[in-house]
């Protein structure tokens, strides 16, 4: 009937096809929605694909899809790292995986630490917000190794924050943080953040 309407008229075409006319408008108007919908998801796919292109090209083409999936979410976009991967798949790109690589979590400073150790192995003092401990850790997936940071309270053991990246650096660290801030409504007064002395800890920068 779509096809015909041009050379027949809706009414004669319902007559002789022995179908109503408010069914054939019914599935004419069901038609358009699907339409809608579907010219919606490209744009939207055509919008997320030159996203996914942009973040990767700022990454001198390093970044994977677990990367990319962050930094979409970042800037307010949420898709999971498959439809980002697939995304990448069908454009034709991929960032570094270092699959050669053995990840090293402590990257130790050419110059000496000045910070003490206040903590000495006592992680529990008997009351929350006295000692934070942290550690960086590495997880294998698809795309590469991922650093995964963690602040724990040295009381409770809960996890107050944590942070996962492609690259370890204070960033890593500093997001992690401001997690366990967020948890806790602020900083508390005299805790103690107990960590290794790698540069992602005792960098200038974290604790400006």
């Amino acid at each position: 009937m779509q096809q015909e309407k041009a050379n027949y008229s809706i009414k004669r075409m319902s007559r002789l096809l022995e179908v109503s006319r408010s069914g054939y408008y019914k599935w004419q108007k069901a038609q358009a929605v699907r339409l809608r919908g579907e010219n919606q998801r490209q744009r939207f796919l055509d919008q997320l694909d030159r996203k996914i292109h942009d973040i990767w090209e700022d990454s001198d083409e390093v970044y994977g899809a677990p990367r990319i999936t962050a930094e979409l979410a970042e800037g307010g976009v949420y898709v999971n790292r498959k439809t980002v991967a697939k995304r990448m798949r069908m454009m034709g790109i991929e960032g570094i995986s270092p699959r050669a690589f053995v990840p090293v979590t402590t990257i130790q400073s050419k110059r000496k630490s000045t910070l003490p150790d206040l903590v000495k192995r006592l992680f529990d003092q008997g009351q929350l917000n006295r000692v934070w401990m942290s550690d960086i850790t590495y997880l294998r997936t698809n795309e590469g190794w991922l650093y995964l940071c963690v602040i724990r309270d040295g009381h409770s053991r809960r996890v107050l924050g944590w942070s996962m990246d492609s690259v370890q650096d204070s960033y890593l660290v500093e997001r992690a943080l401001r997690m366990a801030y967020t948890l806790r409504g602020e900083v508390p007064d005299g805790v103690v953040f107990h960590a290794d002395r790698g540069t992602q800890f005792t960098s200038e920068q974290l604790w400006q």
